[in-house]
């Protein structure tokens, strides 16, 4: 019976990876919990003191998430928002918003 945990958490993580893997629009879904601030697709609106996603090269919005979760850029939300993701989905918000134009 002590074998049978640690083989079905291997299992339930790799059909949890999978998924994620097979579906093409992850980065978008994920990215649609940014609207609220930086508006749809990214594009925040111009009378808004929030930064506008949108075309901002992914290494950039990337290192920018990376330093929120970590907490070496303050921030009144971003720090909490950014440490409920892991580092592939900061890596496919990143890239979604990369592509937006």
């Amino acid at each position: 019976m002590k074998q049978f945990f640690p083989v079905a958490a291997a299992c339930l993580l790799s059909i949890a990876s999978a998924s994620q893997a097979a579906d093409a629009n992850l980065g978008r879904n994920l990215a649609a919990t940014c609207a609220n601030c930086h508006g749809t697709n990214g594009h925040a609106a111009p009378d808004t003191p929030l930064l506008p996603l949108a075309g901002m090269p992914k290494a950039i919005t990337r290192q920018k998430l990376a330093d929120y979760k970590s907490g070496d850029k303050p921030a009144s939300i971003m720090h909490q928002i950014s440490k409920g993701y892991t580092e592939a989905q900061l890596d496919l918000i990143a890239g979604y918003f990369a592509a937006q134009k």
